[in-house]
């Protein structure tokens, strides 16, 4: 299996630093800062947003996979991730929870089968098992 491999530089100190992230395939890329992360700046990612991406695209496979072996037909997924983090009580930061909203166009399945297979897919998608300690949830819905 490959392994994939990415890149992060930091220039200053956290308050008034700065930095990028690059992935090694040059399609994941941009700027970062403290104000990005913990202030809703614009104009850069952060950490999270590259952990909700990352979740809502490998759940969004593994459900295709899901379904499949189910016997349905997956013809869209469309997955939102939403990832938060948190001040610890004791100091430090915390990444908390991850939302997953997914809506799925597939036919050969019912409602009921479709949440148990979606349920099934929170919980082994290689992203969420990486994230273990972090309280993921899932909303998924079929849509015509």
């Amino acid at each position: 299996m490959p392994t994939s491999n990415a890149s992060a530089t930091w220039e200053g100190t956290l308050k008034g630093g700065k930095g990028s992230v690059k992935g090694s395939s040059g399609t994941i890329q941009g700027s970062y800062s403290a104000a990005t992360r913990f202030e809703n700046a614009s104009g850069g990612t952060n950490p999270e947003e590259l952990l909700a991406a990352a979740e809502a695209a490998c759940f969004s496979m593994a459900l295709s996979l899901g379904l499949e072996q189910a016997g349905a037909k997956p013809e869209r997924i469309d997955t939102t991730a939403a990832c938060t983090v948190d001040r610890k009580p004791e100091g430090g930061f915390r990444i908390t929870t991850i939302k997953l909203q997914t809506r799925v166009k597939a036919s050969g399945i019912d409602a009921a089968k479709f949440r148990e297979v979606a349920e099934a897919t929170k919980k082994a998608c290689p992203v969420s098992v990486a994230l273990a300690g972090v309280d993921l949830s899932v909303d998924a819905q079929l849509v015509q």
